[in-house]
């Protein structure tokens, strides 16, 4: 039995990305393909959500849901309901609307993530 795919076969890097939003101490990378958005975020130490992305953002706490994979350094999670945790490379990470996070320590974070990264730190 032969099988066929009715969909284009894509193969993208983040050396080209679509969309490169800058912010305080990092940037996202971002690449619309298979119908869908995946981004890179690159977070230098100093970073924090709060105090980096939310005034772009205009709201209280992070409400970009997130589904990624963590390659590089320690990011440090809080969330609206006061749940704290740290997320270290290696890790695969899904988090709720809702939370705060900044980087710890001295070694950029870089993610991958395939649900956040649409609206994130998007302007205008």
């Amino acid at each position: 039995m032969t099988m066929h795919s009715t969909q284009a076969v894509e193969s993208r890097d983040f050396d080209r990305p679509d969309d490169v939003r800058e912010f305080e101490h990092g940037r996202a990378e971002v690449l619309d393909m298979a119908g869908g958005t995946i981004g890179r975020f690159v977070l230098h130490p100093g970073w924090r959500w709060s105090q980096d992305v939310k005034p772009m953002a205009g709201t209280e706490w992070c409400e970009a849901p997130h589904f990624q994979y963590h390659l590089s350094g320690t990011l440090h999670v809080q969330m609206a309901d006061g749940q704290e945790f740290d997320v270290e490379a290696g890790s695969v990470s899904s988090l709720p609307r809702g939370h705060d996070a900044w980087v710890v320590g001295d070694e950029d974070v870089v993610i991958v993530d395939w649900c956040g990264a649409s609206d994130y730190a998007r302007t205008g």
